[in-house]
């Protein structure tokens, strides 16, 4: 099974400097006014099976709630401090997720360009 997860973005050019250049998925594809459609597609973990697809469309407008969540599960504490450094050398603070499971666990939550919760976890999610 394969899951890509699409969602629109305000701004194609800050939401790839966010997932690519600050947390660090790579690219796998993108595209221009396809159809009226700009968009990146990002992998996440090896990208074989899991994809995370931003779309600019003009009629399209992000309207996140605190609950939309992207979780990242990286296994440890200390891959969890490496990479909110590297988000956070990128000028983006940590937040507060509205969920308290998350601070219990450890987990450190970032906000995307478009408002969308970004949650690094330093669990599995088996």
């Amino acid at each position: 099974m394969q899951i890509r997860v699409a969602r629109p973005t305000r701004d194609l050019d800050r939401a790839r400097a966010f997932y690519h250049g600050a947390v660090g998925l790579s690219i796998l594809s993108s595209f221009d006014e396809h159809d009226g459609y700009s968009g990146v597609i990002f992998g996440v973990s090896d990208g074989a099976t899991m994809q995370l697809e931003l779309v600019l469309q003009a009629e399209v407008e992000p309207s996140p709630t605190e609950e939309d969540q992207l979780v990242l599960y990286l296994g440890s504490a200390d891959a969890v401090a490496e990479l909110a450094a590297s988000i956070g050398s990128a000028g983006y603070d940590v937040k507060t997720a509205s969920n308290p499971y998350w601070a219990r666990e450890g987990a450190i939550a970032f906000v995307d360009p478009d408002g969308y919760r970004l949650i690094l976890s330093p669990g599995s999610w088996s």
